[in-house]
């Protein structure tokens, strides 16, 4: 790339980096916020982004492929259920997969394309859940919806810097995992989230 162009695409990068980080912490946050904690500015944000509700769809389209990419490779995984299963979610805290991505739900409109992403993951992670299931390592009940709403509750938690809510994250993902993997344990109550209540979120 020429050096203009390099550098419009740095600046898209830290944007993206900065809205992430901005808006994760406050959905109504003020795309303006989102320049300074890029260091650039309003006018080179507004150059790439018309609005912050476009900025906003970049961000959810980008955090579901970023969630699709850690199903397909969990699935891939050749090694016993749970392993994989475990790893996956690890992952999944770790880039932030879904964090983002519920946190703004109703703040954006959803694209086809999006939706038929959506309805990918979902399919995806199903048949995770099943063969994790089907090896006797996952708890009786646990469904698609929950693990997105595990994910959305784990990255809430925002208490010191950056390494110590990663850690406190982790404390608790291994918690809840210890959860989803008691296989004896009593029934859930109630059902799951279902994809017509996880898709519902994003309506304005």
């Amino acid at each position: 790339m020429s050096g203009r162009k390099a550098q419009a695409a740095r600046n898209d990068e830290l944007i993206r980096e900065a809205a992430r980080a901005v808006f994760t912490a406050d959905p109504g946050a003020p795309i303006s916020a989102v320049a300074e904690q890029a260091g650039v500015g309003i006018s080179a944000l507004y150059r790439r982004y018309k609005n912050k509700e476009e900025l906003l769809q970049r961000l959810a389209d980008e955090g579901m492929d970023r969630y699709l990419e850690q199903v397909n490779a969990a699935l891939a995984d050749e090694r016993d259920a749970w392993t994989a299963f475990a790893d996956f979610m690890r992952r999944c805290l770790d880039i932030g997969a879904g964090s983002l991505t519920m946190r703004l739900a109703g703040s954006f409109p959803v694209t086809e394309e999006m939706s038929r992403k959506g309805q990918e993951i979902h399919a995806a992670t199903q048949r995770l859940l099943e063969r994790t299931r089907e090896a006797g390592a996952l708890r009786p009940g646990v469904e698609v919806g929950d693990i997105s709403v595990l994910l959305e509750h784990l990255h809430t938690i925002r208490i010191g810097d950056d390494e110590r809510m990663n850690r406190l994250q982790h404390r608790y993902l291994t918690m809840i995992m210890d959860g989803l993997h008691t296989v004896e344990g009593e029934e859930l109550p109630g059902p799951p989230p279902s994809w017509q209540e996880l898709r519902g979120r994003y309506d304005d």
